[in-house]
């Protein structure tokens, strides 16, 4: 185990989210040998596209003109076979009316051994990170995502085998020192960040008390992985996408992860004129101080806490009857998501920012104190 203070190692970087060329077909023959297995013929290389992300991903049109998504999962063996296995105890569990409000792309077939799953394309959809950013994401779209995952929560998992096991993050015994494989795998950036965090006693403390509520909570089939991105909107209806890390789990993970999306958006808002008047100025980092961030971040997150109050309205209409700790839970896991993505961010750069280090602070605080922090956030105790 490698403590990150103080260390000056570097990897690659992760790729912004832009549209680029897809991955090369011809040295995947699997992709086109399942598609044509399916009856959907190869695919139209012309018609190709993808964007990044951990996964080899295209979407086009086969020869006999079915648009498809097509995902190749990749990492260590062991990794692939648990979500590929996580993924399908998803769509099987997702058969017939269950999961009532929930709407998500149809898997068209896989093939478990070479890591590939075929979906229906949600064509022309966008998704819901894109219109958090174009600020079109409104209440009405975050009250029906609270239903879609609230109707995940409620149903009644009966037999089906799902996954137990809690995901791998937060770890507490990464803040206490990083494996040298993971060490030599990652930028300056996120050893910056990982120093912020292995030196903060009190955060380490915060972490294994939300783990140790965790295991006593209560566990329902959960998404694990819930962020904007994944939620895709086509006419109005939305859908949501990728199921691999999904299983029997505390329902604060999933509440905790949207709420998450929107304290971390609100931090980054914080430099930005989004939500103000035209004219008003653009604050960059040298410009930043305490008192600032702070008067700021309440403007911002005023701005979108009815996008969380409108979620949580939404998911107690199909899940009225939730435990007394809830709230709380969904809080410091939310405060653990803007570390998180904060991490994420980190994996592009060589250094944190001030706002980066503004959202570790305001992350943080959300952890650590989750009872003063959850109606602040939206998560009102009654609805």
């Amino acid at each position: 185990m490698i403590s990150a203070a103080g260390a000056c190692k570097h990897s690659g970087v992760r790729m912004a989210k832009v549209g680029y060329a897809p991955s090369d077909l011809d040295s995947v023959p699997e992709v086109d040998s399942l598609l044509e297995r399916l009856g959907f013929g190869a695919f139209d290389r012309a018609t190709l596209a993808s964007a990044p992300g951990r996964n080899d991903a295209w979407t086009g049109t086969t020869a006999e003109g079915r648009k498809v998504f097509a995902k190749r999962l990749r990492g260590p063996e062991d990794d692939v076979r648990g979500r590929m296995a996580r993924l399908l105890a998803f769509e099987s569990f997702a058969g017939g009316d269950r999961l009532g409000a929930l709407n998500h792309p149809a898997l068209l077939g896989s093939d478990p051994d070479a890591g590939l799953v075929v979906f229906e394309c949600i064509d022309g959809a966008q998704n819901g990170a894109e219109l958090m950013v174009d600020q079109t994401f409104d209440d009405a779209l975050a009250f029906a995502a609270g239903q879609a995952i609230g109707s995940v929560h409620a149903a009644d998992p009966g037999a089906a085998e799902l996954e137990t096991e809690p995901p791998s993050l937060p770890a507490a015994h990464l803040l206490r020192g990083i494996p040298e494989g993971l060490f030599d795998n990652i930028s300056f950036g996120q050893i910056s960040a990982w120093s912020l965090m292995q030196n903060d006693p009190e955060l380490i403390e915060g972490v294994e008390a939300l783990l140790d509520a965790e295991r006593h909570a209560e566990k329902v089939p959960a998404h694990c992985d819930l962020r904007v991105d994944q939620f895709l909107v086509r006419n109005g209806v939305l859908y949501i996408a990728d199921w691999e890390e999904f299983r029997l789990a505390d329902a604060a993970r999933d509440i905790g992860g949207f709420t998450g999306e929107w304290l971390y958006r609100s931090i980054l808002d914080i430099v930005t004129t989004r939500g103000e008047a035209e004219g008003s100025s653009t604050f960059v980092d040298f410009e930043l101080t305490h008192d600032l961030i702070v008067s700021r971040g309440v403007e911002k997150l005023e701005r979108l806490r009815p996008r969380i109050e409108n979620f949580w309205h939404g998911y107690r209409s199909v899940r009225p009857n939730v435990d007394p700790g809830l709230r709380e839970r969904a809080t410091a896991f939310a405060g653990w998501h803007a570390l998180d993505r904060l991490m994420a961010s980190a994996s592009r750069t060589a250094r944190l920012s001030g706002i980066e280090r503004a959202a570790a602070g305001v992350g943080r605080a959300a952890l650590l104190a989750p009872s003063r922090f959850a109606t602040t956030l939206g998560l009102e105790e009654t609805v």
